[in-house]
């Protein structure tokens, strides 16, 4: 999967950011450019990371979130992760950074229901 980003402005002053595919070394400083362009039209209320089309975040793309974040910090504005995948949460979990981006809980495989007990 190619890596992208789809960047929309919803209602109530909230940017959503949603990438598609890795967050690595090579494509984390295009996570912190559309932090960055968040704020070229106007300051966001919120900035929301949608993670659940990232399939593995390393060491260098848990970086360009935390500079996200305090970039979004300094400038008055929260930044929070949505939707991370069990791996995506484990890595923000081990790196110790859930926390800072609102505790997100990592979302439920597709077809993960509860088993019928009895």
């Amino acid at each position: 999967m190619e890596f992208s980003i789809t960047t929309r402005r919803l209602p109530g002053g909230v940017v959503e950011i949603v990438p598609h595919g890795e967050i690595d070394l090579e494509t984390a400083p295009e996570i912190r450019g559309a932090v960055d362009a968040a704020f070229a039209a106007d300051e966001p209320a919120l900035i929301r990371v949608d993670l659940s089309d990232v399939t593995f975040v390393d060491s260098v793309g848990i970086s360009a979130l935390v500079g996200g974040y305090h970039t979004a910090a300094i400038r008055g504005t929260r930044l929070v992760v949505a939707e991370p995948s069990e791996f995506v949460y484990k890595q923000l979990f081990i790196s110790g950074v859930v926390g800072l981006f609102g505790s997100p809980r990592p979302r439920k495989p597709i077809g993960d229901s509860p088993e019928p007990v009895g």
